[in-house]
């Protein structure tokens, strides 16, 4: 498929994001207006020293970047500003509903009181589905490396207070060292009240964690899972208890897990059957885009348009969407794909 008919059609396809960070998703416009509306952060207020601040040069600058935004959250306005802005940038890539992370323990321990972030992420998703056409849903998910503390914070904030739109439960930070099922008692209050359970597990560690957020926390969904391709047995369960995976190519590569796209192991994924979604995680802060990862898996390891409309079908039916908007939207990703198969015939036809 010639370049610009495969980004037309990556582009048509509509899209669903299940593992995109809201502190994380802040783009340049965005951390723009929260530097200029809280200059005390030390954040750059002019655009172009800001592109040079928010340009990713190792991990360590990503997480100097990820914390200076964090630190200039303190109201419902602002967290109001973080999910417009994701919405924004989500629909100019026809992304028409995102599961977005949330982690409430960081707001609060940062001072912010718990009815300010909950009126902003009502605010903000209200504002998106009426002036961007996409809806979110949140996941409330536990900072791994605060420890048990922060997993009893956030399930007792997340049952409490049940915004509208919580639908999971996850478990993110650092992997190594910190044990997932130290977490259980957490997930299994949480998955009892009806929140889905999709802890990080296996992108930075071994299948080991990937098997323990599965046997321990009752894992719906893995977040990255990059690391089952070590173990046979594990992609054969995966794959056969139909578990998704939120791949996260770019980020995983600007993260060193991997050496580059071509080594990514997304194809023997696919190959072995599992099911497969991409995402973005940081996008802005990786430079990543929810289409560029599309773009990238077709041209770096060779996915053909039917490949591609499958991560998005996948996608969908991994969502924790309802069943009626997930039937309409696989009807619509079948239409474009019939549709694009047959421009991409008619294309390569030769000429009579």
């Amino acid at each position: 498929m010639p370049g610009e008919s495969l980004r037309a059609f990556i582009h048509a396809l509509p899209k669903v994001e299940l593992h995109v960070h809201l502190v994380g998703s802040a783009g340049i416009d965005t951390v723009l207006a929260l530097a200029r509306r809280h200059p005390e952060a030390g954040v750059p207020t002019d655009r172009a020293e800001l592109e040079q601040f928010f340009t990713f040069r190792d991990f360590d600058h990503f997480l100097k970047v990820y914390w200076a935004v964090q630190s200039m959250l303190k109201d419902r306005h602002d967290i109001r500003t973080l999910v417009t802005g994701l919405a924004a940038e989500l629909a100019r890539q026809n992304v028409r509903y995102a599961e977005v992370t949330v982690t409430p323990y960081n707001h609060l321990l940062d001072g912010m009181p718990g009815d300010e972030l909950l009126a902003g992420l009502t605010d903000g998703r209200a504002n998106a589905a009426v002036e961007h056409g996409v809806e979110l849903a949140w996941c409330f998910d536990i900072p791994g490396e605060k420890g048990a503390v922060a997993g009893r914070e956030t399930v007792v904030f997340a049952l409490r207070e049940r915004p509208e739109g919580l639908v999971s439960f996850g478990l993110g930070g650092p992997e190594v060292g910190v044990g997932r099922a130290q977490f259980e008692p957490f997930f299994t209050t949480a998955r009892e009240a009806g929140l889905r359970s999709v802890p990080h597990a296996g992108e930075t560690t071994g299948p080991a964690t990937i098997w323990s957020a599965v046997h321990d926390l009752g894992a719906e969904r893995i977040g990255h899972g990059t690391s089952c391709t070590a173990d046979p047995a594990l992609m054969a369960y995966l794959a056969e208890h139909r578990i998704p995976l939120e791949v996260c190519p770019t980020s995983n590569v600007r993260t060193r897990q991997v050496s580059s796209i071509a080594a990514h192991p997304i194809r023997r994924m696919l190959d072995h059957g599992l099911l497969v979604t991409l995402n973005t995680d940081d996008p802005p802060m990786f430079g990543a885009t929810l289409e560029g990862e599309y773009l990238a898996v077709a041209t770096t390891l060779g996915l053909d348009p039917a490949e591609l409309a499958q991560l998005a079908e996948n996608a969908v039916n991994a969502s924790f969407l309802y069943t009626a908007s997930k039937t309409a939207l696989l009807a619509e990703i079948e239409s474009i794909t019939h549709n694009g198969l047959t421009e991409l015939t008619r294309n390569s036809a030769p000429d009579e």
